[in-house]
This record gives structure tokens, C-alpha cells and sequence, in this order.
């Protein structure tokens, strides 16, 4: 029998780490591709995929908001739709709902009342136009996001660096290593601040050396 996932402790913890640490624990943790951008910066993004498909039409994203959770992100496979399919409404919906997020692999609009929100919006690009309100399509099946395969249940994790999408089990995999990097990144960022060179940290010398010589080698810090 597969093991529950305790979310909110999952979230808890990447809540303290960014997204570059996580991808230096474990780099097969996909990130999407860079199209993909926060509608307002300044935010992490953090919460379990509730994943939709549709194709220059909105009205599975008001099914998809009738049947998401609090701690959700609705994930958009527009599927190549030139018009924008998540505008101010559906964001505030969202946000009053407790939504974790919206992650669109395709158009939004309405971009100056979503970047007052606390909660998360991310997109390829932004129209004035809004698709039709005629045909459901699907929920809750894996989808294509910014060339990221995403299924239901999947940890969304991103920053202004990026959104990185994997598995419960992967994250909490990677996270004892992550939260190390996060450690060790933040004491070299308070000696630095505080005038110590780089180089009296790390190997640098000695593993380019090594490097030029053809020995095996590598970079390390002293801390």
C-alpha cells in the first residue's frame, strides 16, 4: 500500500530553502522550461499539482476550481492556446480559496490585479483576449508544462529561478541534502558579506590544477 503523503510538513520544510538548492540535491528534478514565468516576482511557489487540459477555452478551469483543495496548484496544459485562458477573477477565486497557485503553460491576463496577490501565478506570456466558455475538457490527468510532464499529486516547487516539478518521494529524497546546501550556502554568504575572500573557502586552486593536470577531481568548500 503506498504511503500517505504528509504535504503540509513537505511544504514546511521547502519553505526554507530555495529552488537552486533543491535542484543541486538532486539534478534529474525536472525544471520547467524558462517561458514560463512568475506574473509577480518576489513569490515561492509550493504545493500539490492539480493538473487540467484544455485548448482556447476556459471552462475547465471553473471546473478545476470547484474541485481543487487549499494547498493545490492548478497546473494549465493550454495546449498551445493563443488566447489567454486565467485572468483577475479565477486568480482571486483561487487565492480566497486557498489555492497554493496557478502555473499556465500558455496565455493570462489581467496581469496588473494578479501581481497584488500574496498567492502565485505563473505563465508563458500575457493577450487581452479570452477564450470561449463552451467545451470541458479533462482534470486530474498528467500534462505537459513548459516541456515538464506533470500528474496529479506532483510537488510544485519555484522561485524567481524557476519551477521544478517532481514526485513526493523525490523531493523528500533530495530534501536532507538540500536543506545541507542551504546550511552551508548561507555561511558562506555571512563570511563574504563580511569581506572574506571566496578563494580561502573553497579548492579552487587546487582543483583546477588538477583539472588542467587530468587527475580526477573536485570543487569543494572548506566550511
Amino acid at each position: 500500500m503506498t504511503q500517505a503523503v504528509d504535504y503540509p510538513a513537505l511544504f514546511a520544510r521547502l519553505a526554507r530553502i530555495d529552488s537552486t538548492h533543491l535542484a543541486d540535491a538532486d539534478k534529474s528534478i525536472p525544471a520547467c522550461g524558462p517561458a514560463l514565468r512568475p506574473v509577480r516576482t518576489g513569490l515561492k511557489l509550493i504545493g500539490r499539482a492539480f493538473t487540467l487540459r484544455l485548448c482556447e477555452d476556459f471552462l475547465t478551469v471553473i471546473a478545476a476550481l470547484t474541485e481543487a483543495a487549499p494547498g493545490d496548484v492548478l497546473v494549465v496544459d493550454t495546449q498551445g492556446s493563443r488566447r489567454a485562458v486565467v485572468g483577475e477573477l479565477f486568480s482571486l477565486e483561487a487565492a480566497r480559496q486557498g489555492l497554493a497557485g496557478i502555473v499556465v503553460d500558455g496565455l493570462v491576463r489581467d496581469t496588473a490585479t494578479i501581481r497584488t496577490l500574496d498567492m502565485p501565478v505563473y505563465a508563458c506570456g500575457t493577450s487581452p483576449q479570452a477564450g470561449t466558455l463552451k467545451r470541458l475538457f479533462e482534470t486530474q490527468v498528467p500534462v505537459s508544462c513548459a516541456g515538464v510532464i506533470v500528474r496529479p499529486g506532483d510537488v510544485l516547487f519555484g522561485d524567481d529561478d524557476g519551477l521544478l516539478v517532481a514526485s513526493p518521494a523525490a523531493v523528500l529524497a533530495a530534501l536532507p541534502a538540500a536543506e545541507a546546501i542551504a546550511a552551508r550556502e548561507a555561511k558562506i554568504i555571512e563570511r563574504l558579506r563580511a569581506g572574506q575572500p571566496l578563494a580561502s573557502m573553497v579548492n579552487a586552486a587546487e582543483h583546477l590544477a588538477k583539472v588542467r593536470a587530468g587527475e580526477p577531481s573536485a570543487l569543494a568548500f572548506d566550511i
